[in-house]
């Protein structure tokens, strides 16, 4: 297990490196940066307006989804990009004081790996990784703007995973494991979907933690409509990723819910806000109604990952679990911290405490992840090794290689 020092890095150890380890980690939590045709290839024409379309506006292109305008990001195009880990010391406190804005001016052309599969092995290869789960960068966002166009939804699902599969693939050179990505607005073409792109050999598929808007309402994704979908990835024995995205979650008037890149800038001047914390606030409840609504009864070789959404949210959770264990005595066959532990595996944030998380869910449990190249991510993934420099060996292999090769492989039942 991991130490009982909380205190965060030593300064006087030496880092560690690649080169100590013995092996080369698998990371949990890589990126693409979209095509320009990522939302448009394989998507019918007569679809496109109620999908993603391109518009120029003042000599710059933007997004227009489902026929609205989104800044989600400044530029869709990519090019030129900010640097892998730009915004890396503000996440860490901010020790210098600067303007996150200013972070963000050092841009560079858009280099082939961000696009390229054959490229993106070669910089693995440097970076000291044998393999990466790889997911979307706007894929996880535009769902939330459709959501009440459920045809819309299913033909942006089909789309992108084509796109993905012909860009990418979903395991290419048995290292870059893209993630198809399923909405479950209608569980008809969801398990459709599910049955191609396990077909075509995907290891790993991807949802944002959102309640799912059916054509008749809003439901949880654990509710029986949706049991075939799960029931097709429960027999499959593939690992489901729950990622950070626009999950649609309100402020309540506190602040401004349009997801926009442009928060970051802005809070200079308007100050923190509740905003910041609805990427938490999702995948916890997610993870909570998934064991209140006992889908890991229901299909008990379920595998979730939580990536990109923290870890802070655990402790807290786990006393709820044991308080609601209590009133509610009848419900549970099993702890509901037990079930979760068995079923789920999360990936903290690179600045969360990794010393909590792996006490509170056991070493085998806590997966690696860089967020590469993503400006809040790491700017290189190994730079993860300074937070383990104080774990055992074994503790720390299991997060760094051993605990992601197994929720890649697929365990049929």
């Amino acid at each position: 297990m991991a130490p009982d020092d909380h205190s965060g890095t030593h300064e006087h150890s030496p880092p560690l490196t690649a080169a100590d380890l013995g092996y080369r980690p698998f990371d949990a939590d890589n990126h693409y940066y979209e095509a320009l045709d990522a939302f448009t290839r394989h998507v019918e024409p007569r679809m496109q307006p109620r999908v993603v379309q391109w518009v120029d506006m003042g000599g710059r292109k933007h997004h227009l989804v489902g026929g609205r305008l989104t800044r989600a990001v400044a530029n869709p195009t990519w090019n030129p990009i900010a640097k892998p880990g730009a915004l890396r010391d503000y996440f860490k406190g901010n020790p210098d004081g600067r303007n996150p804005a200013e972070m963000l001016r050092d841009r560079e052309p858009l280099p082939d790996h961000y696009m390229d599969p054959r490229a993106r092995v070669k910089v693995m290869d440097a970076q000291g990784l044998q393999a990466v789960w790889l997911f979307p960068t706007l894929g996880v966002l535009y769902e939330e703007l459709l959501r009440h166009d459920v045809d819309a939804v299913v033909a942006m699902m089909r789309g992108f995973n084509q796109w993905l599969h012909d860009d990418w693939g979903y395991h290419h050179d048995d290292r870059i494991f893209g993630a198809p990505y399923i909405a479950l607005g209608d569980p008809a073409a969801a398990g459709e979907e599910l049955d191609r792109v396990l077909g075509l050999g995907a290891r790993v598929v991807v949802m944002r933690p959102a309640a799912v808007t059916t054509r008749t309402g809003r439901l949880s994704p654990f509710h029986a409509t949706f049991d075939g979908v799960w029931r097709r990835i429960n027999d499959a024995g593939v690992t489901v990723v729950i990622h950070a995205g626009d999950s649609g979650y309100s402020s309540q008037g506190y602040a401004d819910d349009q997801f926009s890149s442009a928060g970051l800038g802005s809070s200079m001047a308007t100050g923190p806000n509740l905003r910041a914390f609805a990427i938490e606030r999702a995948a916890q409840d997610w993870l909570m109604q998934s064991v209140f609504e006992k889908i890991y009864d229901r299909f008990g070789n379920l595998r979730v990952a939580s990536v990109e959404n923290g870890s802070d949210f655990l402790a807290p959770m786990f006393r709820k679990f044991s308080q609601i264990a209590k009133k509610n005595y009848w419900w549970f066959d099993d702890h509901p911290v037990d079930t979760f532990k068995a079923h789920v595996w999360v990936n903290p944030f690179w600045e969360d405490d990794v010393n909590e998380v792996t006490e509170l869910m056991g070493a085998d449990r806590v997966i690696f992840g860089s967020d590469w190249p993503h400006i809040e991510g790491m700017p290189e993934p190994l730079d993860y090794l300074t937070e383990l420099k104080d774990f055992s060996d074994a503790d720390r292999r299991a997060i760094m290689l051993d605990n992601v090769t197994y929720l890649n492989e697929p365990q049929p039942t």
